[in-house]
C-alpha cells in the first residue's frame, strides 16, 4: 500500500490514535492490578481478624501456664533478694558486735577497721540498717507486683518465706536489726495493700457564721 497520498496530518492522526489506543488498554491494566490489590488486601484483612478471635484450648493453657510460671519466678526473685540481703545484714551485725554466733562461723578475726565500717553499715541511716534495707526490699517487690493488691500480696508472702531461709542459713532466730526489718517491711506493705485516705481538714478562718446565723466562705 503506498502511502504517498496520505498527508501529514492524517499521520499525525493515525499516532495519536494508535498512542490513545495503549493508553486505554494500560489504564484498564493499572485498574485491574488494583482492584486485585484491594480484594486480597481485604481477604488478608479478613483472615488476620479471624485468626485473632481463634484461640485453642491448648493456647490458652499454655498462656495461662506461662503468667503462672513468671509471677513464680518473680516470688522466687524476691525470697532469694531477701535472704540474701539479710544474711549480709546479719553477717555485718556479728562483725560489729564480734558476737559469737558470728565467731563459730570461723570468722575468728574481726579487727577494729572492719568492725568500725560494719557498725556505720548497720546505724539507723547506714545502707545495711533497718531503714534502707527495708526500702530495698519494698522497692523491688513494687517494681515486680506494681500496684497489684493481690500480687502485693503474693510478694509479701515471697518475702516471709526468704526471712525463713535466712534463719536457717544464720541457725536460728535473727538478730534484733533483722527482726527490725522484718516489721518494718510488713508495715510497708500493710500501707501499700491498704491505703488509708484521710479526710482534708478545712482551712482555717475559710468559713465564719454571722451573728444572724448567714455563712460566710472566705
Amino acid at each position: 500500500m503506498s502511502l504517498s497520498g496520505i498527508g501529514n496530518n492524517n499521520v499525525t492522526d493515525l499516532y495519536t490514535v494508535e498512542a490513545e489506543k495503549k493508553e486505554n488498554v494500560a489504564s484498564k491494566n493499572d485498574t485491574t492490578k488494583t482492584d486485585t490489590s484491594k480484594a486480597e488486601n481485604k481477604n488478608e484483612n479478613s483472615a488476620a481478624v479471624y485468626d485473632k478471635t481463634k484461640l485453642s484450648e491448648d493456647d490458652r493453657k499454655a498462656i495461662v501456664a506461662q503468667l503462672k510460671a513468671d509471677q513464680e519466678k518473680r516470688q522466687s526473685q524476691l525470697t532469694d533478694l531477701v535472704h540474701n540481703m539479710l544474711n549480709t545484714q546479719t553477717n555485718t551485725f556479728g562483725q560489729a558486735n564480734n558476737i559469737w554466733q558470728f565467731l563459730a562461723k570461723g570468722d575468728y578475726t574481726v579487727d577494729a577497721e572492719t568492725q568500725k565500717k560494719a557498725q556505720e553499715a548497720i546505724s539507723e541511716d547506714g545502707y545495711w540498717g533497718v531503714k534502707q534495707t527495708s526500702d530495698r526490699i519494698v522497692s523491688f517487690a513494687t517494681a515486680l507486683a506494681g500496684n497489684d493488691s493481690k500480687q502485693l500480696e503474693k510478694m509479701r508472702d515471697a518475702f516471709l518465706k526468704g526471712y525463713e531461709k535466712a534463719e536457717k542459713t544464720w541457725g536460728g532466730k535473727l538478730p534484733e536489726i533483722s527482726k527490725k526489718t522484718h516489721d518494718a517491711v510488713l508495715e510497708k506493705f500493710d500501707k501499700l495493700m491498704n491505703p488509708k485516705t484521710e479526710d482534708k481538714a478545712p482551712e482555717k478562718d475559710t468559713i465564719t457564721t454571722t451573728e444572724d446565723g448567714t455563712v460566710i466562705a472566705k
